[in-house]
Parts: C-alpha cells; sequence; structure tokens
C-alpha cells in the first residue's frame, strides 16, 4: 500500500518554508543531517496514522540531503514489525508500543532496537456531516457499538433521542495499531472488538466509508480527521469527566480521555550503523516539533520532550 496522497500534498506545502526555517535554527539539529555526502537508502514500514508524520521528516532530511532515499510503506503497525523484526526495514512506524510476542520475534532474529516517541495523536471518532444528532458519545455508548457480539446496527439503539438510522461501522484492520488501541481502551482488550464492520489499513478507505453514509462512524488518528474535516463531523468523547472533543491541547493535557496516545519509531541497531540511518534519525527527533506542527500531528509536552532530549543523547553516545 503506497503513502497516501495527502501526505504528499501536505509535504509539499510545507516543505520549502519549513525546511528554510530548520536552516535558520542550524539545519537538521545535529552535524551529521547536515553532511551532502550522505548517500543510500532508509527503509521504513508500519502505521498508516505516522507515515505522514514520517513522510514530512523524511522529505526535509532529504532536502538537505539528495543522494538519501527514504521510502515509507503503510502495512500496519503490527505489519510493520513483523517485516521490521525479520530484518526486511530499517525503521518501524508504530501508533502503539511493540508488544511482547513482537519483542520475542525480533529477539529471535537478532534484530535490536531503539524506542522513540515522536508525537502525540488524539484517535478521533468521526460520523457523516450529514449526522446532525451526535455530537458526544460516552465511552459506554462506543463499547456497546463496539464490543464483540455487538448487534447494535442502528442509531436508535445507541440513545432513544437519535433516529432511526441504520448504523454503518468502519474501522482500521487487525494489523492496525490504531485497532490495537482503541480496542483496548474501548472494549477493555486489545483486539476484542465486533467483525461486522469495514475494516480497512487504508484510512482513506474509512474517510470515504464514513463520508458517504449518512449513518456511518468510524475511528482514526486525529491528522486524518483534520484533513478531511470538510467531509466528517468529529464527535466529542466522554471519558467520565464531560464530553470533550479531540484537539492538540486536549491531547497534550491528558483531558481528551481516554483516546490520546503517543505515537512512535523504532530504529534497528543495526541500520543505525549506517551513517545515513543514524544522520536520519538524529534529524526526526532533533527537529520533532517542527515536524509535528507540519505534519499537523499533535507535539509532545515537556515531559515527553525531556525523556526524548535523554533517548538521544543515549543514542549519540551509543554511536560515538
Amino acid at each position: 500500500m503506497t503513502i497516501s496522497m495527502r501526505a504528499t500534498v501536505r509535504t509539499a506545502a510545507v516543505l520549502s518554508g519549513l525546511a528554510l526555517a530548520l536552516s535558520a535554527c542550524g539545519g537538521g539539529g545535529t552535524d551529521d543531517a547536515s553532511g551532502s555526502e550522505l548517500s543510500g537508502s532508509v527503509k521504513i514500514d508500519g502505521s498508516s496514522t505516522v507515515a505522514p508524520l514520517t513522510t514530512v521528516a523524511s522529505e526535509l532530511f532529504t532536502e538537505e540531503n539528495g543522494r538519501v532515499q527514504i521510502p515509507v510503506g503503510t502495512s500496519g503497525t503490527g505489519g510493520g514489525f513483523e517485516k521490521f523484526c525479520a530484518g526486511e526495514t530499517d525503521i518501524s512506524n508504530a501508533s502503539r508500543p511493540i508488544k511482547d510476542e513482537e519483542k520475542a520475534a525480533c529477539a529471535a532474529k537478532g534484530v535490536k532496537y531503539s524506542e522513540f516517541t515522536v508525537a502525540n495523536d488524539a484517535l478521533s471518532v468521526v460520523v457523516s456531516k450529514e449526522n446532525t444528532w451526535a455530537t458526544c458519545l460516552t465511552v459506554e455508548q462506543l463499547k456497546k457499538i463496539w464490543e464483540p457480539g455487538s448487534k447494535v446496527n442502528n442509531w436508535k439503539q445507541i440513545d432513544a433521542s437519535f433516529p432511526d438510522e441504520p448504523l454503518k461501522l468502519f474501522g482500521p484492520g487487525t494489523d492496525s495499531g490504531t485497532f490495537d488501541y482503541f480496542t483496548a481502551e474501548i472494549n477493555g482488550e486489545e483486539g476484542a472488538s465486533r467483525s461486522d464492520f469495514q475494516p480497512s489499513e487504508d484510512d482513506n478507505v474509512i474517510v470515504q466509508g464514513v463520508s458517504g453514509s449518512k449513518g456511518g462512524l468510524g475511528y482514526f488518528g486525529f491528522s486524518y480527521y483534520e484533513e478531511n474535516a470538510d467531509k466528517l463531523k468529529v464527535l466529542q468523547i466522554d471519558g467520565g469527566a464531560g464530553c470533550v472533543a479531540p484537539s492538540v491541547a486536549a491531547a497534550q493535557d491528558g483531558t481528551y480521555k481516554p483516546l490520546a496516545r503517543p505515537l512512535f519509531i523504532y530504529p534497528s541497531a543495526e541500520a543505525l550503523k549506517r551513517p545515513e540511518a543514524l544522520a536520519f534519525v538524529e534529524y526526526y527527533v532533533g527537529n520533532h516539533a517542527k515536524i509535528a506542527e507540519a505534519a499537523k500531528f499533535v507535539p509532545l509536552n515537556a515531559t515527553q520532550e525531556t525523556a526524548l532530549k535523554q533517548a538521544l543523547d543515549a543514542l549519540k553516545t551509543q554511536a560515538g
């Protein structure tokens, strides 16, 4: 599956201005990232949510290092880790932390790695613009809709005040970290979900499905909603303390519960022995805030930023 067109368009729009801004701040923030002699390729796969963020990072990096190629695939967090632990990729994008079984798979193949939190997300529940009745759903209502065995197929079954309108569900596939996160937070168990919905690893398919159905409902990362706000309506979520809409501020301060989450990249230790891969990772994490802003993601909060700086310092020490 290829990177969505929206990522390419977004990157083109922000690239020139942001590259100048980063140059004014000292290139990529690291000496390695500014070297014009770098060449080679850095293979990346994984989360479709994180892919647009990494695409912006790679485009900005290759503006200064044109001989380095950085293809970004989107086979889902789980699919990405399968490739990564098999040694097929250099970096894995992930919208959830690596699982124990994935750690074991990597260990079995001798694949060592680092974990970097590079941005945040506010997982967004969306409906059609034609939906004039729903503005906020509780976690209990979401569970009623999405739990295994659910027979809810009409909006009136969710709330008696809602109209008699068929409910059509769209969501990420089972290889998606977004699916894992949503099911864990809403249904209480990762992977626990009704199966009679239309799944896709391509978030644009979910956008099309929900926007084209008056009674449609789906979920994906916040940046996909922002890119399609003209086609969709986002719902507020009541996690027990009142209705809160997904936003940068709500994701950073923890008020958007329980669907705010961190996003990750996992570079392999073997890949970081190559100067082009090390330079890219240093560039990415060294300029995470500007990259997140350009890609319309939620930047790290102060605590996360401190932890990332420490992780980057540790990586530099190991590489040196």
